[in-house]
């Protein structure tokens, strides 16, 4: 059985004066605003890349988590940011995501286990798979 998930745009006027909203299937967004001003300065709402990555985000955690289950671990607590970098000078373009994992240390993992575990994680969560012509990078805190 193969999961599908839908989000709807919609978008009026020209790029710079006109006003999008962004919906999605489970209505957590519902008519959520996104403009040129949120995409590329200050304004109130969201935008793709903001979007991407929480999505990034919370899929690698859950690939961290899932990880570790099949180590015969429990995670305690991942807590993971992620900054999507945006050049507008470049098309625009995507030009790198970084991950930022801190998380509690469990009993009977070593902080090279653990980075290994999150490693192989942003390498096969499916969001990283899907955005493999960007660059990812990692940074760990186990504590």
């Amino acid at each position: 059985m193969h999961m599908k998930r839908t989000a709807n745009a919609h978008w009026t006027g020209n790029l710079k004066e006109g006003k999008g909203e962004i919906s999605t299937q489970s209505t957590v967004l519902n008519k959520t605003q996104y403009s040129f001003n949120t995409r590329f300065g200050d304004g109130t709402g969201t935008n793709p890349e903001e979007l991407l990555g929480a999505s990034h985000a919370g899929c690698f955690t859950m690939a961290v988590s899932a990880a570790l289950t099949q180590a015969g671990f429990t995670a305690g607590t991942l807590d993971t940011k992620a900054t999507v970098e945006l050049d507008p000078a470049a098309g625009p373009k995507i030009t790198g995501i970084k991950l930022e994992l801190t998380a509690s240390k469990i009993d009977g993992v070593s902080e090279e286990q653990f980075r290994t575990i999150a490693n192989g994680a942003k390498e096969n969560c499916p969001i990283s798979k899907a955005l493999s012509a960007t660059p990812i990078s990692l940074e760990v805190t186990y504590q």
